[in-house]
């Protein structure tokens, strides 16, 4: 009986991201400049790196029992996969991508309906043709392998399908956006034979399982200090918490120990309010799960 999970690892702009949130829940990985099959510290994981818009047509096939891609490519090669789980995360945020549909910021369209019989220019070809055969818009569609942002300005495109996260990029390019044709994130995405196999399928929900509990923990951090029994409720009340703030007595003493989870943004302006009300010895330290 196999017992590993073949795993595919974004290579490129969610790299670095990627590895790092698999260190956060639990798994070192290290990977090489020339090596494509990075070593893991789980002897039940056998790791490639592909390119994410690749990903799905290998998890489809069977090369690779699961990996983390974009639900963008796996909608565009309609891959016969199962979406295991939702990781929403990318390079620079933890917000959805969107595509959308762009042109030069002082073109005369307006609408999507005004680019009928245009070339548009994207990597996200079949997503794109489908999205304006839907709403009836006849234009040529052409794939792009990159900068395409640049088609527009250079002539070779009359408006781009392009993903974005904020839209500071678009902008940046002297675009204008008319319209948004995907919103898509991170998922987890698995082969349904492996899925059905038993073993593989509880390998991939452990990584889900640790993978969202890593993510959930961005942005918060445990937060731990002593207080009076009298003072308790005062300190107590600030406080916000996942459900309600642990609390302990200590041995033999009027004190009692808090503890809880809050957004790091908040923490710089709770300690001097905490103070305030009588706690003290607070300890603020770092959140890798939270489950």
């Amino acid at each position: 009986m196999d017992r590993t999970v073949a795993l595919g690892l974004p290579k490129g702009s969610l790299e670095k991201t990627t590895l790092d949130l698999f260190a956060r829940a639990g798994w070192r990985i290290a990977v090489s400049a020339r090596n494509y099959f990075p070593d893991i510290d789980d002897p039940e994981i056998v790791c490639t790196l592909v390119k994410a818009k690749e990903m799905a047509p290998y998890v489809a096939g069977g090369t690779l029992d699961a990996g983390l891609t974009g639900l963008d490519w796996c909608v565009e090669h309609e891959a016969d996969v199962v979406l295991a789980e939702d990781l929403v995360y990318s390079k620079t945020s933890h917000r959805p991508a969107r595509w959308v549909l762009a042109v030069a910021g002082d073109s005369p369209y307006r609408r999507p309906e005004d680019l009928a019989g245009k070339k548009i220019a994207t990597e996200l070809v079949n997503v794109s043709r489908r999205w304006f055969a839907q709403k009836g818009i006849p234009v040529s569609v052409d794939f792009s392998w990159g900068a395409t942002e640049a088609k527009i300005n250079s002539g070779l495109a009359d408006a781009v399908v392009e993903v974005t996260e904020t839209g500071s990029t678009i902008r940046a390019h002297g675009l204008r956006i008319l319209d948004e044709v995907m919103v898509t994130h991170t998922r987890l995405i698995a082969n349904p034979a492996a899925w059905a196999d038993e073993f593989k399928r509880g390998k991939i929900q452990q990584i889900a399982l640790l993978l969202k509990g890593a993510l959930r923990a961005r942005g918060l951090v445990g937060l731990k200090l002593n207080v009076r029994e009298a003072d308790a409720a005062a300190v107590i009340e600030l406080l916000p918490s996942l459900n309600a703030p642990t609390v302990a007595s200590l041995y033999q003493t009027d004190w009692l120990s808090v503890e809880t989870v809050v957004a790091d943004e908040v923490v710089r302006e709770l300690i001097p309010r905490l103070l305030e009300r009588g706690a003290e010895g607070i300890v603020e330290y770092p959140l890798n799960k939270v489950i």
